[in-house]
């Protein structure tokens, strides 16, 4: 029994946002800090067969996998967390199982069979589990089931983690993270849409093994009891999770509660170690950062109605933090409209109090234009600048038309016409788009990359060969890069296999940058990425005040 694999499912209660991810890769880091093989796994309740059509201004960022697939952002934080890098095994939605399904009914491997919703589509799911904890090796799995436990769509997942529970006694356990309101007007915490929400689980056959009880308080004794009687649960296993100034804070807030010691006693298992010391290091050091650097990020998936959803670039934010405390400093983000500089140019001068500027990842001609200006302005007025992906494009097209004098320069991405296509769609791209291929075809996951000897690129990485991962159609134009490097820009990293240029940096300049690859998504807490680290060097050097010259 000590051999089996282990499983736990973590379900959400009364709304969905409370943080059922960080939770999960809260409990996925204590247990690996236990000594065991542990994994992490999403399922996403969209027909969507990935993450890669969703816009990002309705489900947040899509992260993309060493092997290539567009997954929930949950799937970022299960690799910081964990420090190591998951698969495809490791995400799956509601299309992607009825896809499986109807596959194999198509290959007659159903044998004749009758092929229903139950209970072949939650043996899929089931099987799909076991799958991501065989490849994994993984002593304990973590299921976290995307919604909430009332909607109607969760309902065949649900039946499927009551199926493994009824086959795997004592092997499978269920964690509801849940909402407890503090209704402004009343000034108390209320209990009853929990209990509620463990109601509703019960319906689908499934008892809470523990309650993360979310709220803006820590929850009290008499909270704690009530819950205890309404929901027919000792006490010691429905846990306070209070808002933390930090989601680093989330795994050292469960174990002072006793979370791990609690599962493993569930479990029958025993601790193979306990060693938390480089996390609630990492905690510490990002608590003692004092110096503050400004980071500006000029995107456009932040804005949904009159609020901002920093979850469109969860990892470029995550990879500011983790590279700045590991220098010392405490980021404060910036969020810039380029469109603003569209409709008043002069505002673009604004940036010049900041410490840095970063151009992250996206698509279409929105906002291209108070880009182009923000990145004129960085690189002519000495602001440290990081372009991602789109960022690293757009740096290209502004080189071309402010350098090289081309002005109709373009993307053909924005301008299928123009005369000087600086940055042009991948051969293999072109037809997928005209036959209207787009879901899962673009240019995706790990890909090697060359590096100039002596560059800024190969300063930070310390090696000449890297891989990092992609996801882009469109590339910087061969066929102009002579000219591009004889004006200045050089290019500093390329695809041995493809000759595709992957990184390119301007040398007379305290830090101009831009990679055709994601850095951020390899960025974790315990191993900030390089290059936001070389980033955040050059940004916080610009912070600091100068020095007065000295009289002769």
């Amino acid at each position: 029994m000590t051999n089996k694999p282990r499983f736990i499912f973590i379900m959400g209660g009364v709304l969905s946002g409370l943080g059922k991810g960080i939770a999960t890769s809260s409990m996925a880091r204590l247990l690996q800090s236990r000594g065991f093989r542990v994994t992490a796994l999403k399922i996403d309740p969209y027909i969507n067969v990935d993450a890669g059509t969703m816009n990002p201004t309705e489900h947040g960022e899509v992260f993309v996998t060493k092997d290539g697939l567009e997954t929930d952002q949950d799937i970022g934080n299960y690799e910081r967390f964990l420090d190591t890098e998951l698969t495809r095994d490791n995400y799956m939605t509601t299309g992607a199982v009825y896809l499986s399904v109807i596959q194999r009914e198509r290959n007659l491997e159903f044998r004749g069979k009758q092929v229903e919703v139950v209970p072949h589509i939650p043996q899929e799911v089931i099987r799909r589990i076991d799958r991501a904890a065989t490849v994994n090796k993984a002593d304990i799995t973590l299921i976290e089931i995307g919604g909430t436990v009332g909607e109607y769509q969760n309902m065949l997942f649900l039946e499927a983690a009551r199926m493994m529970h009824l086959q795997r006694p004592g092997m499978v356990q269920f964690v509801l993270v849940s909402y407890l309101p503090i209704p402004q007007n009343i000034g108390e915490m209320k209990t009853k849409p929990t209990q509620y929400a463990v109601r509703t689980l019960n319906s689908a056959g499934i008892q809470p093994d523990f309650i993360l009880c979310r709220s803006h308080q820590p929850l009290d004794k008499p909270r704690k009891e009530r819950l205890s009687v309404n929901c027919n649960m000792q006490p010691g296993d429905i846990i306070s999770a209070p808002d933390v100034p930090s989601i680093y804070d989330v795994p050292l807030i469960y174990e002072r509660d006793g979370l791990t010691d609690k599962i493993l006693v569930k479990f029958g298992m025993r601790s193979r170690k306990k060693d938390l010391r480089d996390w609630t290091q990492f905690v510490q050091s990002s608590k003692r950062a004092k110096k503050t650097v400004t980071i500006g990020i000029a995107g456009k998936y932040f804005m949904t109605g009159a609020f901002t959803l920093l979850d469109s670039y969860i990892s470029v934010i995550e990879a500011i933090k983790h590279a700045a405390w590991s220098i010392g400093a405490k980021p404060e983000i910036k969020w810039l409209d380029t469109e603003d500089y569209e409709k008043d140019p002069k505002r673009v001068e604004e940036l010049a109090q900041l410490d840095g500027l970063i151009v992250p990842g996206g698509f279409g001609s929105r906002g291209i234009e108070g880009k182009l200006k923000a990145i004129h302005f960085a690189r002519t007025h000495n602001v440290p600048y990081f372009g991602l992906c789109y960022g690293m494009q757009l740096a290209v097209v502004e080189y071309a038309q402010n350098v090289l004098k081309l002005k109709r320069a373009n993307t053909t991405e924005v301008d299928p016409a123009t005369p000087a296509p600086v940055i042009d769609v991948m051969s293999e791209q072109r037809q997928k788009i005209e036959e209207k291929r787009f879901g899962g075809s673009m240019r995706l996951g790990n890909y090697s990359c060359r590096l100039v000897p002596n560059s800024l690129a190969a300063t930070a990485y310390g090696q000449r060969l890297i891989s990092e991962r992609h996801r882009h159609r469109y590339e910087v134009n061969n066929a102009y890069r002579v000219k591009l490097e004889h004006a200045g820009l050089s290019v500093t990293g390329v695809n041995p296999e493809r000759n595709l240029v992957e990184i390119i940096e301007l040398p007379n300049h305290p830090f101009f940058l831009g990679t055709q690859f994601h850095p951020e998504l390899k960025s974790h807490p315990l191993a900030p990425h390089p290059l936001f680290v070389a980033f955040l060097k050059a940004a916080a050097l610009r912070r600091q005040p100068k020095k007065p010259s000295q009289k002769r």
